[in-house]
């Protein structure tokens, strides 16, 4: 019997060293189960934050193409609507031309031969301007509107109170567009608001006060 319960002490002890050794072994592997666990959320996060980074380079790549298609878009589209722009704008001297022939023309009309050339040089012009206008060039040649400095340049002011200042009361030369862009200013006459003149009692007392001085001067000096 004693040596029974010598063993059974002995056999106590080594239990439960082993079980301490199972419970840290499990506690050990919960501890790198948890830890793998947390390093593997940790690296899926950053795999989301980088998918996340990749979705907006990719966004802003796609945004940058489309500016870039339509900048070309707008570019070509320019570029073919004028493409003529230097040409027309040396045709833009010989319409004035035709246009003053004209003018001088009908100011010396005296017979029918100058009558059938005055006919020929309308009907070139016309046929010249349809031409042009089918390409896109518009005549800045209204009067009797505001100024508007981004069309007309003025080339004089001229006081009247027949008209609105700041109004385009003549046009010294026709200016031109080519669809939206001004290839040349209309050349025009501004009108400004005189200046108001000295009332006229006003006037005739100055001068008599100026004359009451001038008589005293003299008197004063004889």
């Amino acid at each position: 019997m004693t040596n029974n319960k010598k063993k059974t002490q002995e056999t106590t002890p080594n239990n439960k060293n082993i079980q301490n050794q199972e419970n840290t072994n499990n506690k050990e592997q919960e501890t790198t189960k948890i830890t793998e666990n947390l390093q593997n959320l940790q690296h899926i996060l950053e795999l989301e934050i980088s998918l996340k980074k990749e979705k907006d380079n990719l966004l802003r790549a796609q945004a940058e193409i489309e500016n870039i298609r339509r900048r070309n878009e707008k570019n070509l589209a320019n570029a073919h609507k004028f493409a003529l722009e230097n040409f027309i704008t040396q045709l833009l001297p010989v319409i004035d031309n035709l246009e003053r022939a004209l003018q001088i023309s009908k100011k010396s009309m005296e017979n029918d031969k100058l009558c059938c050339d005055i006919e020929g040089i309308q009907l070139t012009l016309k046929s010249f301007l349809n031409v042009v206008k089918n390409f896109g060039l518009k005549p800045i040649d209204k009067i009797h509107i505001p100024f508007n400095p981004e069309i007309h340049q003025a080339m004089t002011i001229l006081e009247t109170n027949t008209h609105e200042p700041d109004q385009v009361i003549m046009m010294m030369q026709k200016g031109y567009m080519l669809h939206t862009r001004l290839i040349r200013p209309a050349m025009v006459v501004v009108s400004k608001k005189p200046k108001t003149s000295t009332p006229q009692h006003k006037t005739t007392k100055n001068k008599k006060i100026s004359n009451i001085h001038n008589t005293k001067n003299k008197k004063l000096i004889k």
